[in-house]
Order: C-alpha cells, then structure tokens, then sequence
C-alpha cells in the first residue's frame, strides 16, 4: 500500500503536539503548580486546604434538612409552633450546657484583668444573679450560697446568667481560644495570656486581624511573627529566608468565633433526626431527643429510669427516696444521662437554655428557609478622628442600665468599637437595607399599611406607637445627677403585648418543667436582661468548608 508522504508528517507531528501537551499538563498539575494560572506558588503566600478543627467541649452536628416547629402535643393551641421546613449549615455545639466551673474560669479572667477598683461595674456586670434560687414560700438559701461556687456544684449548669452575658461570655470564650491557639502556633509569647496580661493588653481576635501588630498593646514581646519557613530570592540571585508573618484567617489557625446557637440550629441538634435516617429520609418523627415516645428507659439495667431531669408531677421532681428515677430534686451533673444521636448531652431537661434568637410568634419560612435567624443587626467597626480603628478603652468603654437596674459593660478595653452599617453599605443592595433586621416582615410596620419604602431607621424609631404591632411596656431606668437609680415603670393601660425586640427565644424543658416541654420543637420567650434558676445556655460555632466528614452511608 502507498503512502502519502503529507499524510506521515502530519501523523508525526499530531503525536509530537499530544506528548507535548501531555508533557505540559503534567508539569503544570506537578506540587506547587496554580490550577488558575499554572504559576509555581511552592515560594508564594498560598494557603493549602486545612480542615477546620473542632474547638474545646464542641462537637460537630452535620447540617440538613427537617421540620423546624413540629410538636406532637399542642395542648396550648397558641400557634407558636406552625411547622416549617428549614435548612441549616453544619456547625459545631457544646457538648454539654455550660457549668459552674467553665463560667468561674470567665469571672476570675475578669477579675484578674479589669481591677474592682479601677474598673467599677465590669465584674458586677458579668457574675450571676444567685438571688434567682429565692423562693417567697420555699427555704433555698442552700443554693443561693453554694451552687455557683461550691465545688459540689463544679459540673452542673450556670444558672442565673441572663441572655446578654451569655453572649459575652461566648465573646470572652472566642478570644481565649483563639489566643490559647495562637501562642500554641508561636505567634504569640508563651505564658503570656496569664502571666503578662492586663486591661491596656488584653488580646481581642478582630483587633489581631484587623492590626496583628498593635495587638496587646503593640508589644513585639508579645504578639510575635512567624517566619513562613519559605525562601526569597533576591535581585543579585542569592537566597535568604522570608520575613516573619501574623497569622491571618488564610492561616486557618485562628477558629471562628464562639457564640449562641440559632433556634434552628438548637431545634435541629436537639431532634437529633440523623439517628432515624434511611438514605435521604427520616424513618417517623421523634417526640423527645431519644428515640421512642416516652420519658423512661426501657433498657434492663436502667428500666424505669427517666432519660431527663424534669419535674413529673405535683411536688415530684425526682422520685421518692431509694428510687431517685431521674437522679436528682435540682439541676443534675453534666452527662448524667445519655446523649443524643450527635453526642449531645441534656438537651431535654437539666436547665432550658437560651438560644439567639429575638421572639416573634411565627417563624416567616417563606422570607428564608436556610440558616433561619431572626435578630441581625449588622456593624462595622468605628473609625476615629484619626483616620484609625477605634479600640475600646479604660476611658471611652460605654456602660448600659438594664431595665432591672444592673449595670454592664457594653464591651471591654482591646475591642474594636462598632457602629451601625450605613448607606455606604446598602445603597442599592437587594439582600438587606438597614442595619436593624430585627422586625423585618414580622407584622410590625414594614408589612403594614403605614410602611414607607423610602423611611430611614431613625424615620422608624419615632413611628407612632397607635401604628406598633408590638406595642409592649417601656420600663426606663436612669441614674440622677447624685447617682441615684431612678426607675421610671410604665403603668400605661394601651400597652397590648409583652414582646419587644428584647425578648429571647429559650428551648428544651428544664428541672422546673413537665415533660411536655422537652419536646425539641417547644418554644419560649423571656426578657434578654433577666435571668432565672431554670435557663442556662451553651455555645455552638459555624463550621467552614465542607458540609460533612464522613462518606454517604445508606443508613444513620
């Protein structure tokens, strides 16, 4: 057979071009290569992907799918709990609720850092109000005394810390991780977080991103830098190694912040649904976080045994002597009982705990199905005359006067101090206009008759009360020009309702509540700026990256 001579050439050289590219791509996905721009980035400022690390006493609840508000007792009849399908992000929790002896660590930092003397009000502000024990027919001062500090008590839940110190809490939490985690990775001095620590040094994680190196203080002691371990090459060709670096979020060292759990999420983990998935469907509806449909174990070495410490009856929270069924009168030890299907303890009974969420009686599926949260008011940080962050100080830290009188910081020296988003960040956004979401499409005046496209939030703010859907009480507390509390109570007969934009959602039934209120989809509303014996809290973080660890199974 004869054969064409162009026809060998181009055979040839088509084998040529395939090894070639071939060649080319192996050397473009060999290690260090960009997938983007196939740059050689081994020597660049590149972070490789990292897993995020579970931070101390979380665990991780994978996200999805279920039916938020759905009760299988509604003897109320009140349409709190309309059922709505949501969607949340995997996050992490707290294993358990938070304890007296976690709580203790926070009160002694405080007193360690912001002196009595020098800074009156701080530790007032963030200790618990013990008095909740108090009972105007009942002899309590047994817990009143002992139950927040005695060593008895170490491993129950805090109680007595109302809505806004949780949220600090989780603040303080956040900042001691992340500076324990630092100094762990040498960016930080050893020892420093104890032993050299003060209110004029005191490690805030946004201020460190924000400006590693006026951070504690600006002390080059201190905050240090890490040298990347990567050589640079100079313009006369020699080779010396790279300068220190901060550690940055592109790090992945430094975790995300620690805060209350959504209601979404709460509702979610405390279900615990996973535990009756078959491929991608739930097999029944749970009641409580266990399976099955009643309160007591049925397992031979427990039979009889409740799975939660609630109240059971009239003047019954914890069985009759020799048969203590639910093992205690009170608030119970952390991990007294089984966990659910995601490793969480007591989130039936022991205390209800708060959640971040402002109460509205409706959860408004239809605006969003995923993350569902009511309550964001979105901040930036402060910018001086200077042109500078402004970092919050001994003398320009701001104190807030609760309705009950109790004074608390609004924040500690070391933060970056915030003010409300403006038009600079929402002209002609579509996702959020204002930086007060609280009563968006919640019955108030924007879903109204009487809303103003064009309104401003302060147009808002001085809205005619006759036009308020939640119209409740405006009790005022102030301080005369001798320091005295002056309380102002309104005794207003117009008032209708008791909700306002400081009214918290809590969850899960507590050691004061009937079984009926352990069923995950229950809900509450209490005073942000109260507190009581029966309301604890703990603390959830977001997870970033991918939505699982574990391949699909077929089932739970």
């Amino acid at each position: 057979m004869k054969v064409n001579k162009i026809t060998v050439f181009r055979l040839v050289l088509s084998v040529i071009v395939t090894l070639g590219f071939a060649s080319c791509s192996k050397k473009s996905s060999s290690k260090g290569a960009s997938r983007a721009t196939g740059w050689n980035v081994d020597s660049k400022k590149v972070q490789a992907a990292k897993k995020q690390e579970a931070g101390p006493g979380l665990v991780f609840v994978e996200g999805g799918t279920f039916t938020m508000g759905k009760v299988q007792d509604d003897v109320m009849h009140d349409w709190n709990n309309t059922p709505t399908q949501q969607h949340v992000q995997s996050f992490y929790m707290d294993e358990t609720e938070v304890t007296n002896f976690m709580y203790l660590e926070y009160l002694d930092w405080v007193k360690l850092v912001f002196p009595l003397e020098e800074y009156k009000g701080v530790y007032d502000g963030v200790v618990p109000d013990t008095l909740v024990w108090r009972n105007r027919l009942g002899y309590n001062e047994t817990m009143t005394n002992n139950y927040l500090r005695h060593p008895a008590y170490a491993n129950y839940p805090v109680v007595g810390v109302n809505w806004i110190q949780a949220v600090d809490f989780a603040k303080w939490r956040t900042d001691r991780v992340n500076e324990a985690v630092l100094e762990k990775n040498g960016y930080l001095k050893k020892g420093a977080k104890t032993d050299d620590v003060n209110a004029d040094n005191a490690f805030n994680t946004e201020a460190y991103l924000m400006s590693p190196s006026t951070a504690r203080g600006g002390s080059e002691e201190i905050v240090l830098q890490k040298s990347n371990g990567r050589a640079v090459k100079s313009k006369d060709g020699s080779t010396s190694e790279a300068k220190g670096v901060y550690a940055q979020r592109s790090s992945g060292v430094i975790m995300p912040e620690y805060r209350l759990p959504t209601e979404a999420e709460w509702e979610y983990a405390a279900a615990a649904d996973v535990g009756q998935r078959e491929y991608n469907t739930y097999k029944g509806q749970k009641k409580y976080p266990w399976s099955g449909g009643y309160t007591r174990s049925g397992k031979r070495q427990s039979r009889g045994d409740q799975l939660a410490n609630f109240k059971q009856g009239n003047g019954d929270y914890g069985g009759i002597a020799g048969w203590s069924d639910d093992g205690a009168d009170i608030t119970n030890a952390v991990k007294s009982y089984a966990p659910n299907d995601f490793g969480l303890y007591d989130m039936a009974g022991n205390v209800a705990e708060w959640v971040a969420d402002v109460y509205r009686p409706i959860v408004d599926n239809e605006a969003n199905d995923f993350n569902y949260f009511r309550g964001n008011l979105y901040t930036k940080n402060k910018i001086g005359a200077d042109g500078k962050m402004e970092i919050v100080t001994k003398e320009n830290m701001k104190y807030d006067t609760l309705s009950n009188g109790k004074i608390i910081a609004r924040n500690f020296p070391g933060q970056i101090a915030q003010v409300p988003v403006d038009e600079k960040e929402t002209y002609l956004r579509q996702n959020f206009d204002k930086s007060d979401n609280i009563n968006y499409r919640d019955g108030d005046k924007q879903s109204s008759r009487y809303y103003n496209f064009g309104s401003s939030e302060s147009d808002d703010e001085k809205q005619n009360e006759i036009e308020k859907m939640y119209n409740s009480p405006k009790h005022n507390v102030t301080t005369d020009s001798l320091g005295q509390m002056v309380r102002k109570y309104d005794r207003s007969s117009k008032r209708t309702t008791l909700i306002d934009d400081k009214i918290r959602v809590y969850k899960g039934g507590s050691w004061r509540d009937r079984a009926y209120w352990l069923d995950p989809a229950q809900r509450r509303y209490f005073p942000q700026d109260m507190a009581t014996d029966y309301i604890g809290f703990r603390c959830a973080m977001s997870r970033v990256g991918p939505k699982a660890d574990k391949k699909k199974t077929p089932r739970n």
